[in-house]
């Protein structure tokens, strides 16, 4: 394997293990952005009233976790096709000006 692929994997795995690992070494619950926000607005003003309500509630916390998978899936999904679809167009460019130059 050309070294460039193992230091890609091995971000790859970092970046995946971090997140499981730091929250634990704190002692900490995983707790979303918005949750947090919302405790520090109340925090500052009880008094604040939201400008509005969510259209939709999941019925649960898994359903939450179920649907930002999917969102991170279909995003990472993008990614790499896009990534790929121009790395073989870049390789068939270099291809093509290869043959040229024959």
């Amino acid at each position: 394997m050309k070294r460039t692929n193992v230091m890609l994997l091995f971000v790859v795995v970092m970046m995946t293990l971090l997140p499981l690992v730091l929250p634990s070494l704190k002692g900490s619950e995983f707790a979303g952005a918005d949750g947090q926000a919302q405790a520090m607005i109340t925090t500052i003003d009880s008094n604040y009233q939201p400008w509005f309500e969510p259209l939709w509630e999941p019925p649960g916390g898994e359903t939450e976790t179920l649907l930002f998978a999917l969102q991170a899936a279909l995003g990472a999904g993008f990614l790499g096709y896009y990534i790929g679809l121009k790395r073989g167009a870049a390789q068939q460019d270099k291809g093509r000006k290869h043959h040229e130059t024959d």
